[in-house]
């Protein structure tokens, strides 16, 4: 039996990269599955997104662990089709005690502009309050605690030495998110609900392991030295993160709240 049998997990950005490894990890647990993603492009994301087919992947590998999963496309900007799609999971599997708010893109480069910006806070900070506002009223109304995981990021506890504007819109939204979770920690510690943040250095998903990020790193040498791990690794994989959250979210982590967990290699202790 795993630690996290009987129990829903809500997942954003679930179609691949750490969206689908946490859901396949937590399936392996025992939990069933509350998959969402966007499954479409956004115009200022240099890199291919998320598709159908991806998402439909994370079906498989989940139903192959026998466990459910209701999967439906809905974008984190757009709290009305989250709902939706939250309470189509709800009434088939049931209210979720755990809830990853993982939806999130990457934009940034020499040519952004205003609307790299605009689309990144909307979907890495606004998205994630979409995800915890939709989920914490059930969660309430269930009475049986809980755990969320907000994604953070290293580039939300310190400061990279950039200029433009992609990548502080990223870093504001990833420091905003760890306010939100504190601000949420405080409110729901009553009611059982733990909510804890993930801060990842690099990991190896089309969203980090890109051309376009390697064009960026050529062009800002400063953000190169910020993304250096202090263990003898470019990048930490999925699963990394993925082993994190499992542990965050069981009884293991039950007295764990508040708090960010860097999955970083030690590139925070390096500054």
């Amino acid at each position: 039996m795993g630690k996290l049998e009987g129990q829903v997990a809500f997942i954003t950005g679930a179609a691949r990269g750490q969206g689908r490894s946490h859901a396949v990890r937590l399936a392996k647990e025992g939990a069933d599955i509350i998959a969402v993603d966007i499954c479409a492009q956004i115009s200022s994301v240099s890199y291919a997104m998320s598709t159908p087919d991806d998402l439909a992947q994370t079906v498989k590998e989940v139903e192959g662990l026998d466990r459910r999963i209701v999967a439906r496309v809905a974008d984190v900007r757009d709290v009305d089709a989250l709902r939706a799609a939250l309470e189509e999971g709800i009434a088939e599997l049931g209210v979720p005690r755990i809830v990853l708010a993982n939806a999130g893109i990457g934009v940034g480069g020499p040519n952004s502009t205003d609307q790299d910006w605009h689309d990144v806070i909307a979907v890495n900070l606004t998205g994630v309050w979409n995800t915890g506002r939709i989920a914490i009223p059930h969660m309430i109304e269930a009475d049986q605690g809980g755990a969320i995981v907000l994604t953070s990021s290293t580039a939300g506890l310190l400061g990279v030495a950039t200029n433009e504007i992609g990548l502080l819109g990223y870093t504001a939204a990833k420091t905003g998110v760890v306010g939100l979770m504190r601000s949420w920690a405080n409110y729901l510690g009553p009611h059982n609900i733990r909510v804890n943040a993930i801060a990842p250095t690099g990991v190896r998903t089309p969203m980090a392991a890109n051309v376009s990020l390697a064009q960026l790193l050529e062009y800002n040498p400063p953000l190169a030295r910020a993304m250096q791990n202090a263990l003898p690794v470019e990048m930490v994989e999925p699963a990394d993160i993925s082993n994190a959250i499992a542990w965050l979210v069981s009884d293991e982590g039950r007295y764990v709240t508040g708090t960010v967990l860097p999955v970083d290699a030690g590139s925070l202790n390096r500054r």
